[in-house]
């Protein structure tokens, strides 16, 4: 005799933030449309126990200047693109892209330090060439970030540009940016729960709105902290569902960055056979950790190579069908 088996379903009392990134000619921006991420009732992808209101959004990195140091196998991919960010960022849209992140190096092609109006001109090019949405990243040093996201925050007001790395050492004056002109912050911190809510906690007491804060949570590639980084996300969604109104935001996961620097995916010589291909090696890593970093509840999985792009939009497709 047939035997019915009810599913059991947690009964959360929290909702994910919604986050809408890029501003239309309506909203005072120039974008040709928007991305909101966010909204979630549930864990990712269980669909029979609450809400999914948006489905993962891929972004893809664009550098501000030819990124030398990245493997050769990426760097074709890429083509002559990677000389001109605009052509570049066009070209991320072409293929898929639904956000374009864009980093600033900090240094030039010539070895000369990017001024802030150069810094500028880079974020106006890619503005000019893309209707998506926009991360500006700096190069990673507190000083420089400062100095070059102000610049960008200056030259965009009103595009609700989403500017980082927003961290513990320089938070006030990237909020203080974000505040007067219009934008939003990706707040960073070193893979740890309580870090993150204690930023979340920074950012909100400048007055700046979470509905304009995106989390990073800092990530590990597979086989390079990939289940640790797994477990503190699943951590800070637990919190955001059970009610902790500091962890509630979306998360920002920047994985072709972590996927690319590892010699797994740069590798050519000098290993074993059976390690195959190194560029579809390359890929496979890329695509195995956005598609581990969206289970465990990336709402933005920013992305390096152009064949990844669709066999992640593929994986969220199949994820979000009911």
């Amino acid at each position: 005799m047939p035997v019915t088996v009810e599913i059991p379903k947690e009964r959360w009392t929290g909702t994910i933030r919604e986050v809408t990134l890029g501003a239309t000619s309506s909203e005072g921006g120039t974008r040709s449309r928007t991305v909101t991420v966010g909204g979630e009732t549930t864990l990712p992808f269980l669909h029979f126990e609450g809400k999914i209101a948006h489905p993962p959004v891929i972004g893809v990195e664009i550098h501000d200047s030819h990124p030398a140091e990245w493997p050769t196998t990426l760097l074709n991919a890429w083509g002559e693109v990677t000389q001109d960010p605009g052509a570049w960022a066009k070209k991320a849209e072409e293929l898929g892209a639904e956000v374009i992140m864009l980093k600033l190096r900090g240094t030039n092609a010539d070895g000369s330090k990017t001024t802030p109006a150069q810094a500028a001109a880079s974020v106006k090019a890619v503005l000019q060439a893309t209707g998506l949405p926009l991360v500006v990243r700096g190069p990673g040093q507190a000083e420089a970030d400062n100095e070059l996201l102000v610049a960008v925050a200056e030259a965009a007001p009103g595009e609700r540009l989403a500017l980082g790395l927003c961290e513990d050492k320089n938070y006030r004056t990237i909020v203080a940016g974000a505040l007067a002109h219009g934008h939003l912050v990706v707040a960073s911190s070193p893979i740890d729960v309580n870090l993150a809510k204690q930023l979340n906690i920074l950012i909100s007491d400048m007055r700046l709105p979470l509905d304009r804060v995106l989390m990073d949570p800092t990530t590990g590639a597979l086989g390079y902290g990939l289940e640790y980084t797994y477990s503190v996300m699943e951590r800070l969604r637990l919190a955001a569902l059970t009610g902790d109104g500091m962890t509630q935001q979306p998360m920002i996961c920047f994985v072709g960055e972590e996927s690319w620097r590892q010699k797994e995916s740069r590798a050519a010589q000098g290993v074993p056979d059976e390690w195959g291909d190194v560029e579809k090696r390359g890929i496979t890593w890329e695509t195995v950790t956005a598609t581990a970093l969206l289970e465990s509840g990336a709402d933005i999985a920013v992305l390096r190579h152009p064949k990844t792009i669709s066999v992640v939009r593929d994986t969220i497709t199949k994820l979000m069908a009911e």
